[in-house]
């Protein structure tokens, strides 16, 4: 009747199941923005945690790497993700985590901006060790069965630790084979299932450990999931030691206010959706986990309230952008692009950008001030990966204005492409890399951002892709160092 053909499963970070601690982790991460996190600082946090009553090891001595591990729980929660720049690890917030802590005291609002990031966590994960083989969004697809009706908008803890977190990818056939079987296990008395457990006992055992004592219950106090306890039908023993765990009928369910939301994320950002992939043969594995993290629905901002600035959203949403623009075919949308990089461009203090696109130009023409230094800007989308650049094309555009240099911004390509700019003044910057750096230069209020940095980079790497420098330069000056 399983669907397992292994004791392959999701794996859910147990570290933690209280959300004020996962909220005061993030708050002291936060303060930590652009420094670093000293050993003497880490123990304060964890004297802090013992204040408020919110630490809970067994050991007495406050571990360091206790706080280490609080840290990669904010990472498999969407908070930010972690990359190493200079041999040095670096925490950097998402746009989701940013927003989290602004609202961190109203607790209606961060129960529904936890929500949604829940909804971007996928496997395959950065930060979670989850085999490759799975290939989904399993909160989406946990909070799709909590919306089913043939199952009563309701799932059990038992039901959770013996099928849903074995499902390694979700389509409408895994669904309805994943339903079926549920409905199957209702079925069942007490004794039956416990018989059922006992065939795996060390796989089961995790699973029911891992959602029915940690992440319920984290999930229950964060306000997106009510719980009711049910029985205790069978215990199992947890590994070779004397602690045996509970296998219940726990029932858990959407809380009344989240429906909605639930019900709107569901619509537009479907269970059924591929995640990407971080072992992309032909994107960095930090150009994924840049668009990954860079997850900020519209529809949430409605619904707390949050005024949308609609610049800031089109920078966050620059790769989608493209894809938009790639397969328009009314033509309605065919200068969002651009028009979003134009708005970046002129973001720098120091730079002045205007679209001119059309047949023979260049997208955008572009000054930069004081070296009274010309460039051009080319947005390059298509429905799939970028196959080539015509560098002598190019070239003509920046003869036509002047130009120094030229930049291509695109979402993805095909690494032939780096042939074809090898010996000319072009670069290449991934969407989403561009649009982080600008997204962080927002959130910290930089009024002047200084174009210097950018110019720098691109003459000493012509005929290159810049992304992993830019992004080096958006971790070092906005990422906590752990």
């Amino acid at each position: 009747m399983t669907l397992r053909i292994d004791s392959k499963k999701w794996i859910l970070y147990r570290h933690t199941r209280d959300f004020d601690k996962l909220c005061v982790v993030a708050e002291f991460l936060k303060s930590y923005t652009k420094t670093g996190i000293s050993t003497d600082e880490k123990t304060q946090l964890n004297l802090k945690l013992r204040e408020l009553g919110l630490y809970s090891e067994r050991n007495p001595d406050l571990p360091l790497d206790a706080i280490n591990h609080k840290i990669n729980q904010l990472s498999f929660y969407m908070f930010g993700y972690q990359a190493k720049v200079d041999e040095q690890d670096r925490f950097l917030f998402s746009p989701l985590g940013n927003l989290f802590l602004k609202h961190v005291e109203d607790k209606e609002k961060i129960a529904k901006i936890f929500l949604t990031m829940l909804w971007a966590v996928q496997y395959q994960h950065p930060h979670s060790g989850t085999d490759s083989d799975f290939q989904l969004y399993p909160f989406r697809l946990i909070y799709k069965l909590l919306s089913e009706p043939k199952l009563s908008n309701k799932l059990y803890a038992f039901e959770v630790a013996y099928s849903v977190v074995f499902l390694k990818e979700a389509t409408k056939t895994t669904y309805k084979e994943l339903v079926n079987e549920l409905l199957e296990l209702r079925k069942l008395t007490d004794e039956e299932l416990a018989k059922k457990f006992q065939e795996d006992r060390h796989a089961f055992v995790n699973s029911a450990y891992e959602w029915d004592y940690y992440v319920s219950n984290l999930f229950e106090s964060a306000g997106v999931l009510e719980k009711k306890n049910g029985v205790v039908f069978t215990k199992l023993q947890h590994g070779n030691t004397n602690t045996f765990r509970k296998i219940t009928r726990n029932e858990f369910s959407i809380p009344e206010n989240l429906k909605s939301l639930v019900e709107q994320l569901e619509n537009e950002y479907s269970f059924l959706e591929k995640p990407l992939l971080l072992n992309d043969p032909e994107r960095l594995k930090i150009d994924v986990i840049k668009e990954i993290y860079s997850f900020y629905p519209k529809t949430l901002l409605v619904e707390i309230g949050e005024a949308v600035d609609d610049f800031k959203f089109e920078l966050l949403n620059l790769p989608k952008l493209i894809e938009q623009y790639a397969n328009n075919n009314d033509g309605a949308e065919a200068y969002l692009f651009e028009d979003a990089l134009a708005d970046g461009f002129n973001m720098f203090h120091n730079v002045e950008a205007q679209k001119i696109s059309g047949a023979g130009n260049t997208d955008l023409e572009c000054l930069y001030i004081p070296r009274k230094k010309k460039f051009t800007v080319e947005a390059k989308s298509t429905k799939n990966k970028l196959s080539s650049v015509n560098a002598g094309r190019l070239a003509g555009h920046r003869v036509k204005i002047g130009g120094a240099y030229t930049i291509v911004v695109t979402p993805r390509y095909v690494p032939a492409v780096l042939q074809d700019i090898r010996t000319s003044p072009i670069v290449i910057i991934r969407a989403n890399t561009f649009s982080e750096y600008l997204y962080n230069c927002i959130d910290n209020d930089i009024r002047e951002i200084d174009y210097e940095d950018f110019d720098s980079i691109i003459v000493n790497n012509l005929g290159k892709d810049i992304s992993k420098n830019i992004s080096d330069l958006t971790i070092s000056r906005f990422a906590t160092q752990k």
